[in-house]
C-alpha cells in the first residue's frame, strides 16, 4: 500500500543569514514550515533552502503564508521563491554553461526571480550594466544565470546588479541548486516505497 503521494516543493529565502543580518536558525524555519502543515521539511545550509512536501494549489499564497509566518516569529519579512522539482529540472536542463569547459560551479549564480518573469525592460537595463565588466549573463524564462570568474565576491559588476534588481531575486550558486534538486527526488522517490503492513494472526 502507498502513502498519498504529495508533490515536492523548493522553498529559496532571500537575504536570510547573510552577512550577520535576518538571523533565523534552520531548525526554527524547518519547525516553521511544519508548523504550517508542510510534510517532511527539510533545510539545506544556512541560507534559508527548505525542500517539503504539500498538496497546496496556489504556490503565490504559500508564499505569502511562508512570509508571514517567518515575520511573525523573527521580526524581518524575506521574499520566498518556491519551485516545483520540475521547475528545478528545467533549469538545470537550460544552463547556458552546461557545455563549457572549465566552468567552476561554485561561481556559476542562479538568481530566481521572486514573483513573474523579468520584463524586457529590465533585462535591458541589466544587460546594459555589464558594459566591459567579464561577467557572463543569461536570462532563463524566469532565472538570470550569473557567471562570475573572477568570484562574486571579487566582481565589480555585482553591486550595480544588485541595486538594478531591487530585491526581486534570490541567488544561489550551481552547487546549491544541484543539491536542492537530489533533496527533492530523493523526497520524492521515498513516497513510492509501499508501506509494510501487519497481519494479525489468526
Amino acid at each position: 500500500m502507498l502513502d498519498a503521494i504529495m508533490p515536492v516543493l523548493i522553498s529559496l529565502l532571500r537575504g536570510v543569514n547573510v552577512t550577520g543580518n535576518n538571523k533565523m536558525p534552520m531548525e526554527a524555519l524547518r519547525q516553521l514550515c511544519e508548523s504550517l502543515g508542510l510534510r517532511a521539511a527539510q533545510t539545506y545550509i544556512q541560507s534559508g533552502n527548505v525542500v517539503f512536501k504539500t498538496d497546496a494549489k496556489d504556490l503565490a499564497a504559500l508564499a505569502r503564508r511562508i512570509e508571514e509566518a517567518i515575520e511573525k516569529k523573527v521580526g524581518f519579512r524575506p521574499g520566498v521563491t518556491l519551485r516545483t522539482t520540475a521547475d528545478l529540472k528545467d533549469v538545470i536542463a537550460r544552463n547556458p554553461f552546461a557545455k563549457r569547459r572549465g566552468i567552476e560551479p561554485a561561481k556559476l549564480q542562479v538568481h530566481f526571480f521572486l514573483t513573474t518573469s523579468p520584463s524586457a525592460k529590465m533585462q535591458s537595463e541589466i544587460l546594459r550594466l555589464k558594459g566591459g565588466h567579464p561577467e557572463e549573463l543569461v536570462f532563463g524564462s524566469r532565472e538570470l544565470y550569473i557567471y562570475f570568474p573572477d568570484g562574486q565576491g571579487r566582481s565589480k559588476l555585482w553591486p550595480a546588479l544588485d541595486r538594478a534588481l531591487k530585491k526581486s531575486v534570490t541567488g544561489r550558486n550551481w552547487n546549491t541548486v544541484t543539491k536542492l534538486l537530489a533533496m527533492a527526488e530523493t523526497l520524492e522517490a521515498s513516497q513510492q516505497v509501499p508501506r509494510k503492513t501487519t497481519s494479525r494472526a489468526k
